[in-house]
């Protein structure tokens, strides 16, 4: 029941990022600055937190490593035949990306912070860091290749290198290995600081969100939807099962693969020659119904609230 009524208040705090947006109040400047303040402090901060005292050996592993990377590349692959029909390359391309690309920063990581114990945000912060480095350049690799459209390979590796939370990630790992102390004022703050991860977070997501009606194709947007909302936690739930990972590892890579499409598709879409319409409807809906499908995911898993 805790569950659902966290679940039920993420959909309550996107309705009201969605709400303010179309109010006026989150307008493109004050959303920029919240989306600042979760990328560049909030998330980070949690990513630090939740890692900053574990060993990497204790959380890294070649099996949660690959299967993340198999995973994304199995749903990949059926988005690739399933998609094959699409009207236009433009709108293939985003079809596809759309079918594997996870929102695991913003929603993933501060959703499962919120809701399991630290061993499972451990994991997920790892399966965090892994996914960043696969679907980030599969996602620019098949937007160019469909779209027959440029980018810099060396401007996009240094955007995702630069990434802070990938560089928080990477921080917390480091002084967590070389067991670095960190004074318990410093955790305590940052603590306070990881609190306003998922709120911060959700609020831009729904502020962000901006469905085309006029041109929602319901078959197009519903065949993503069941691919990245359905299928990719099905791949993810007998990829990790046959690798027989920790079960702290098993929860969150299965919930964390569960996420909805990221709002980046949406900037890499408009970007590199995909249909930013359809994108930013598949993340509308993608996220909407992922309410209802992590309910039912994490309630599989057993897990039914502390």
């Amino acid at each position: 029941m805790d569950v659902i009524i966290r679940l039920l208040g993420l959909l309550v705090l996107l309705g009201a990022g969605t709400g303010l947006r179309l109010l006026g109040v989150l307008e493109e400047t004050r959303t920029a600055r919240l989306n600042a303040l979760a990328y560049y402090v909030a998330l980070p901060a949690l990513l630090f937190v939740a890692t900053y005292d574990q060993p990497i050996g204790s959380l890294v592993s070649v099996a949660l490593a690959g299967g993340v990377v198999v995973v994304f590349l199995a749903t990949a692959g059926i988005a690739w035949v399933f998609h094959a029909r699409e009207a236009t390359p433009a709108r293939r391309s985003v079809a596809v990306v759309q079918s594997y690309h996870a929102n695991l920063g913003y929603l993933g990581v501060p959703l499962i912070a919120a809701t399991f114990d630290d061993g499972v945000t451990a994991a997920a912060s790892v399966i965090l860091g892994v996914g960043a480095l696969v679907q980030v350049p599969l996602t620019v690799a098949i937007l160019v290749a469909v779209n027959g459209t440029e980018t810099s390979v060396r401007a996009q590796s240094r955007r995702l290198l630069a990434n802070p939370v990938l560089l928080a990630l990477v921080a917390g790992l480091g002084v967590g290995s070389a067991e670095i102390a960190v004074p318990d004022t410093a955790v305590a703050g940052l603590d306070v600081l990881a609190a306003f991860a998922l709120p911060l977070a959700v609020l831009c997501v729904g502020a962000s969100l901006d469905p085309d009606l006029p041109t929602f194709d319901r078959r197009a947007t519903g065949r993503t939807t069941v691919l990245k909302m359905a299928c990719m936690p099905a791949i993810a739930w007998v990829v990790f099962a046959t690798l027989g990972v920790d079960a702290d590892a098993f929860v969150a890579a299965v919930v964390m693969l569960a996420m909805p499409t990221a709002v980046s598709t949406y900037v890499f879409s408009s970007e590199l020659g995909g249909d930013a319409r359809f994108a930013s409807v598949n993340v509308f809906a993608t996220t909407v119904v992922s309410v209802a499908t992590l309910a039912l995911v994490i309630g599989m898993l057993g897990y039914s609230g502390p």
